[in-house]
Order: C-alpha cells, then structure tokens, then sequence
C-alpha cells in the first residue's frame, strides 16, 4: 500500500472512530468470506460496520480518541466493528454470531472510552432495545403523578364515605 493510501485510511478511520459510541475489537481468523459477509450485514442492519485494519494504522488512527485505550490490545491479526447509534444491537449481532461460529473471537470492546470485557459485552447485548426502554422509563414516569391523585383523591373519597357511613346510621336510628 502506498503512503498516500496509507495516510488516507487512517483519515477515514480517525473520523469514524471520533463518532463511535462502540467499537468491539475480535479475532476473525478461520472465517471464510461467507462468514465474513453475513457478520458484515447483520451488523449493517445494527447501524455499525466491520473492517479488518493493519494495526499500525489503526493504533494511528485512534490517537486523540476515546477509542486510544485499545492501543495494547491490538496485538495479531483482528478486526474492529464501530458502532456509531444504539451499541446494544451491535453487541446483540457480534455475540449471536460468536454463539454460531466458534472460530470467531471477541477481545474486547469499548464503550464510550471505557474498555468492556467479553461479560459486559455479553451483557450489553442482553439489554432489551432502546424503545423498550425508553417504554419503559415513560411508564415509570407516568405511574407516579397517577399513584399520586389516587392517594390525594383518597382522601375525600374516605371522608365521603365517613359522612354516608353517618347519614346511614342517622337514617337507621
């Protein structure tokens, strides 16, 4: 690769590495280009991409960056997968793949500039998606001001009670 093409990838791959919430490094060796290709559409339709890179470029590439603390851990032959929206459906797509394909490895992954071992991965990607959450942060929020007029309308309905309970048993006497 000439240096012109060199310095051009690394470029493209620092700007794509500032806007990365995710990027989960992983050892792709032993995968046919089939294998590859469907991991690169399913993350696809996870809103992150997949790219086997030199790791001098990459350790170039991710200086100034939330994704630098990955420097010691590009060591052989690896691949990094950015993900850039929600990083649950990306990590949902590499570990459902890595269940499939026992030759493919997750090293390790970063998560907005903190390093994620394979467990938090794992558990990242066991999070429901972001509209369930978001579904159910809106129906916790919803539940207490309607917890609230139940218990502020309690007590008129107890003290409406109270004075039937009264008129009743004048009524009776």
């Amino acid at each position: 690769m000439r240096p012109e093409d060199k310095k051009k990838v690394v470029e493209d791959l620092h700007v794509r590495a500032e806007k990365a919430k995710l990027a989960v490094l992983t050892d792709f060796r032993g995968l046919n280009v089939a294998a590859m290709s469907e991991l690169r559409k399913g993350l696809r339709a996870a809103s992150a991409e997949y790219q086997v890179v030199k790791n001098t470029l990459m350790t170039l590439a991710i200086e100034g960056t939330d994704l630098e603390v990955l420097k010691d851990e590009l060591k052989g032959p690896c691949a990094v997968c950015l993900a850039y929206e929600d990083p649950v459906e990306p990590a949902k797509a590499l570990t459902e793949f890595a269940k499939n394909n026992k030759k493919f490895e997750i090293r390790i992954g970063v998560l907005d500039g903190k390093i994620v071992n394979l467990d938090g991965l794992k558990a990242l990607a066991e999070l429901p998606p972001r509209e369930v959450l978001l579904g159910q942060i809106a129906g916790t929020l919803n539940s207490v001001p309607t917890g609230l007029v139940q218990c502020l309308a309690g007590v008129p309905r107890k003290l409406l009670y109270a004075l039937q309970a009264v008129r009743d048993q004048k009524e009776a006497a």
